[in-house]
């Protein structure tokens, strides 16, 4: 098996092979980050062709410093934030008509298996079902660690909307795992 760094490497000489064993490597991976963001698998697979568009592109910039995996996955995080800030009038914005009531849960979901018996997957349908802002402001904050500045800076919204964003995430999800389970 070739090394990451002989991979690197020959992507910068422009060798075609390596951009291949490149893609192949963290694909996979990097889908499932896609899936984050995306409403749909064929949307997350168009972000996920660009965000690897963006990292051949840019693969100069690398510089060996730190994880190539983190920095492949942040360029696919900022890739999926630019298409849905592209392509969402109304990110974080909902009609009164498109949101359904929900229960006031603590600010801290803790999912326990014996009280909600769901399974991973049926959880990752609930996440992609939440709208938009909060299904990314949930995603950047649980999943990848930002915090709520970060958020504010990343999506351009102030930190108390991001806090918003994340509770509302989380009342939702709370509901939706108390319908399931019920």
């Amino acid at each position: 098996m070739i090394s990451e760094k002989q991979i690197i490497e020959d992507c910068l000489k422009g060798k075609k092979r390596a951009f291949r064993q490149l893609y192949l490597r963290y694909s996979g991976v990097m889908l499932g980050v896609c899936m984050r963001y995306a409403r749909n698998t064929s949307e997350a697979e168009d972000i996920l062709q660009d965000g690897f568009v963006k990292v051949f592109q840019n693969i100069s910039s690398f510089g060996f410093k730190g994880s190539f995996e983190g920095w492949i996955k942040r360029i696919m995080i900022n890739t999926a934030l630019n298409h849905n800030r592209n392509n969402l009038k109304h990110y974080f914005h909902s009609d009164v008509d498109e949101v359904e009531e929900y229960t006031v849960i603590d600010s801290d979901v803790v999912i326990d298996k014996q009280e909600y018996p769901i399974s991973t997957d049926e959880l990752m349908k609930m996440i992609q079902a939440l709208p938009p802002g909060y299904k990314t402001v949930f995603n950047l904050y649980v999943f990848e660690g930002y915090s709520h500045k970060e958020i504010a800076d990343m999506l351009e919204i102030s930190e108390n909307t991001s806090k918003s964003q994340l509770s509302k995430a989380r009342k939702y999800l709370k509901n939706k795992i108390n319908k399931a389970t019920s």
